[in-house]
């Protein structure tokens, strides 16, 4: 490698930065690890010394003050904004997890920030980066203007938002999630922010829709926070659409997630979980653009790989900070129409 290594921060060493963000950056050679904070002493050194951060400390600031060239917000999601704005006015190109922020505002203010800045904002969309999926683009280029959608997501992840925070499959990763974070009803805590977050990022990125409307509906746990999301949403174009969530997947399986959309000369289906991508047209055209086995099972390489690239002035930015302050807008939307019992309008930026 030649120049001189990008220097990285991460912000919020928890157990995803642990498990997946971390590991993707210490892989490429032309990253140093410089700083890293979480809060918890211990955690904390246990993190410094598995992957040999120069610097680590508990006060994100302290690592703000230090000369950075990349930084991944994988905080707590209220902390977000404060955060990535932080560093991008630093003048870092940043990752920050999704939800990008819990505030529509915020999360349009991110994207107007890194403009200004002249910097990178990528949201930790991992599905966007698999092998395949540019397809669907493709495909619903062919279905003329979008009328319905919808979008469905559920997954195991009960345990995280109704139990101890864990998931059995990640049981031997040093750094386990905290339940404090994913059960926080003030926090963002709730399977809409938590995982409906994935669901809206790939419609988003497929499409050019943008929600206007809210009506929604949720099943609440013990934590006081979403469990079920069910929701109708009403788009910019005029389009009806569908959502669901749900963390009532039974261990030892996988993501369940689906996108349908109708047009007004076809239809396309993506089922991640089935690997089924699906065009049908008039006269009973149908085209397929199925994955290879195992090409769309999720994982989140993608994201901190795209940073480090577009950093170096390479790559593509397939999960920029428009579609998530999209997604962001909607899932606010969505617990506010939830709360109210009446539908949740969203303000134009």
């Amino acid at each position: 490698m030649t120049g001189t290594p990008l220097k990285a921060a991460i912000i919020g060493a928890g157990h995803f930065a642990f498990r997946v963000h971390i590991p993707v950056l210490a892989a490429r050679p032309e990253v140093v690890l410089d700083s890293v904070c979480r809060l918890g002493a211990a955690d904390l050194r246990l993190v410094q010394n598995a992957f040999g951060f120069a610097f680590a400390s508990e006060d994100w600031r302290a690592v703000l003050a230090r000369d950075i060239d990349i930084a991944v917000i994988a905080s707590p999601h209220h902390r977000h904004f404060e955060q990535a704005a932080a560093f991008l006015r630093k003048g870092c190109h940043v990752l920050v997890e999704k939800p990008m922020c819990l505030d529509p505002g915020e999360a349009w203010d991110l994207v107007a920030i890194a403009e200004e800045a002249g910097r990178h904002l990528v949201v930790s969309h991992g599905w966007h980066y698999k092998p395949g999926l540019n397809r669907a683009r493709d495909f619903i280029k062919r279905i003329g203007a979008i009328e319905h959608v919808v979008c469905h997501m559920a997954s195991f992840t009960r345990g995280v938002f109704a139990g101890d925070g864990r998931v059995a499959r990640w049981a031997a990763t040093a750094i386990q999630p905290d339940a404090s974070t994913w059960q926080n009803p003030d926090g963002g805590g709730g399977y809409a922010y938590g995982q409906l977050s994935h669901a809206l990022g790939l419609l988003y990125w497929l499409t050019d829709l943008r929600a206007a409307e809210v009506q929604a509906m949720t099943w609440t746990g013990g934590p006081g926070i979403d469990l079920h999301d069910s929701a109708a949403i009403r788009f910019r174009n005029g389009a009806t659409g569908v959502l669901s969530g749900s963390c009532g997947v039974p261990a030892g399986h996988g993501f369940e997630l689906e996108i349908r959309l109708y047009g007004s000369a076809g239809a396309v289906t993506l089922d991640i979980e089935r690997e089924t991508l699906t065009l049908k047209l008039a006269d009973g055209v149908r085209e397929s653009a199925d994955a290879l086995p195992g090409a769309w099972a999720y994982s989140c390489e993608g994201p901190p790989n795209a940073l480090v690239d577009l950093a170096l002035g390479s790559g593509r930015n397939e999960s920029d900070g428009t579609v998530g302050a999209k997604t962001v807008e909607t899932l606010h939307a969505l617990l506010a129409a939830a709360l109210s019992g009446r539908p949740q309008p969203i303000e134009s930026r």
